[in-house]
């Protein structure tokens, strides 16, 4: 049975493939049905996969990964090929067709000895593989009379995925709109073999923050962090790529969002006294995790660290257990706020009905991102707005949410609150007589330079609750046991 894997790391069979074809010809033929009366084996489904980024226009290039929708269906590691899925409407079967580019045998001086098709075939576990350069003639050979292609806009970048162009494209009738949706659901619901691949790495990547967590120290700077994860995930756990560019913020950079991005590449030396909020996750065979602890530089909470920390605590603890199939999401986020006004409440920095303020958008002074994501082959994994699923949220404690459906068994999500000292929100707050009014001003101002706490988990939801794949220490005397044993 052919497989991914990268050293001792976790198997993939290319089942997991196979399976998601079928997968997505029945959602296809379900949606589409009764309208199409095609022949058999007039139906096409044609994805491009993703192509070499050369450096600017040197002759270097990126580190290719594979474009996620063309991963989902042929799980294929090589740039520049086509797959079709070429379905039996009567039947409801569909035969599978990789095309993979034609190089000159020189070719295999630079880059290796060069597959055949069979080869191809064989590792992939398709029907039939040809070259890309032979895709026209295979066309005009089956003369389709409808070909879906892949076009959508993500709702988390706003960048629309343009359709393959290819040869002979005017002679045939394309739809380039039906597949999007279409896929992007069947990759919500996580399959078996996914759950495994996911959990796997879940696994490698709550090994690395453990590592790091031991390892992090006043005096060592924030990329020494990143670069003993990224060790880890690759040495260990065969993670070639992370799914994210690695969040190593300490003191007030941890309650930048994004930080580590080209112009703060964590870079900053860890201080004495400081917490570090890392998030960080490895990517396995397109497969991602999303990870983020928060712990003490020094190893040990100050009494605010602790005040701030298990207040995020609770409202993780309180979506973990509320949170299953036919809970909606938006509830889950009102849940994650309300619990952590309460907590802020009961330490005196906030005053008043908790209701009234998570009404009046409070939470979002200390929490302004969504409690989580989807999570897959994209670590801010497609189906959050789909045209069927409800709209975003327009109220602007909630408008940062990144889906507000209803969950699902099968679906995978993080689950992350938590609670940051931004000094713009909080000028912003404090100017806000709608919000003013429930803050100890004295005691909120004492936390400016705080930075910030998120405690992120991967969890997989079902009938009755969720797994968490997250395996990391969590509460504050799990931490400190952690870093006391490096």
């Amino acid at each position: 049975m052919a497989a991914f894997q990268m050293g001792s790391g976790h198997a993939v069979p290319m089942s997991l493939f196979r399976n998601n074809r079928d997968r997505a010809v029945k959602a296809i033929l379900q949606e589409l049905l009764p309208g199409l009366k095609f022949d058999a084996g007039n139906l096409l489904v044609l994805l491009e996969g993703g192509k070499d980024q050369s450096l600017y226009n040197t002759d270097v290039d990126y580190l290719f990964r594979q474009e996620s929708f063309f991963q989902y269906l042929f799980g294929v590691k090589e740039p520049g090929c086509y797959g079709i899925l070429a379905i039996d409407v009567k039947t409801g079967g569909q035969r599978s067709v990789l095309f993979v580019p034609r190089f000159p045998d020189e070719y295999g001086t630079w880059m290796g000895e060069l597959l055949s098709l069979q080869d191809f075939k064989v590792m992939y576990e398709v029907d039939e593989v040809l070259y890309a350069d032979e895709l026209n003639v295979y066309l005009e050979g089956v003369s389709p009379k409808l070909i879906l292609t892949l076009s959508g806009t993500n709702s988390d970048s706003g960048h629309t995925l343009q359709p393959p162009e290819f040869e002979g494209k005017e002679k045939y009738v394309t739809d380039c709109d039906l597949l999007y949706p279409i896929l992007s659901e069947c990759r919500v619901i996580k399959s078996p073999e996914e759950i495994e691949v996911l959990r796997y790495v879940a696994k490698v990547s709550s090994d690395a923050h453990i590592r790091v967590m031991k390892f992090m120290r006043p005096g060592r700077m924030e990329f020494e962090g990143e670069s003993l994860f990224l060790h880890h995930a690759y040495s260990v756990g065969g993670c070639r790529h992370a799914s994210y560019t690695c969040i190593c913020g300490s003191g007030t950079n941890s309650a930048i969002l994004h930080y580590g991005h080209a112009g703060a590449p964590n870079s900053r030396p860890v201080q004495d006294g400081e917490l570090c909020l890392f998030d960080m996750g490895a990517n396995y065979c397109g497969y991602a995790a999303d990870i983020t602890c928060t712990f003490p530089a020094n190893g040990k909470f100050t009494e605010d660290q602790k005040f701030i920390y298990n207040a995020v605590l609770a409202a993780r603890n309180a979506v973990t257990e509320a949170a299953r199939d036919g809970v909606s999401w938006v509830d889950m986020h009102k849940l994650a706020g309300r619990v952590l006004l309460q907590r802020l409440k009961e330490g005196g920095m906030l005053k008043g009905d908790v209701e009234e303020m998570l009404e009046a958008g409070v939470s979002g002074v200390f929490q302004p991102h969504g409690l989580g994501h989807l999570v897959g082959l994209d670590v801010h994994d497609v189906g959050g707005y789909l045209p069927a699923e409800p709209k975003r949220p327009s109220e602007p404690w909630l408008s940062k949410l990144r889906f507000a459906r209803v969950l699902k068994a099968g679906m995978y999500v993080t689950i992350e609150p938590g609670c940051y000292f931004i000094n713009w929100l909080m000028d912003s707050a404090l100017a806000d007589p709608k919000i003013v009014k429930y803050i100890n001003v004295e005691m909120f101002n004492r936390f400016r330079g705080f930075g910030g706490v998120r405690i992120e988990d991967d969890v997989l939801i079902t009938k009755t609750g969720v797994e968490n794949f997250a395996i990391v220490p969590r509460t504050v005397e799990e931490i400190e046991a952690a870093m006391s044993s490096a």
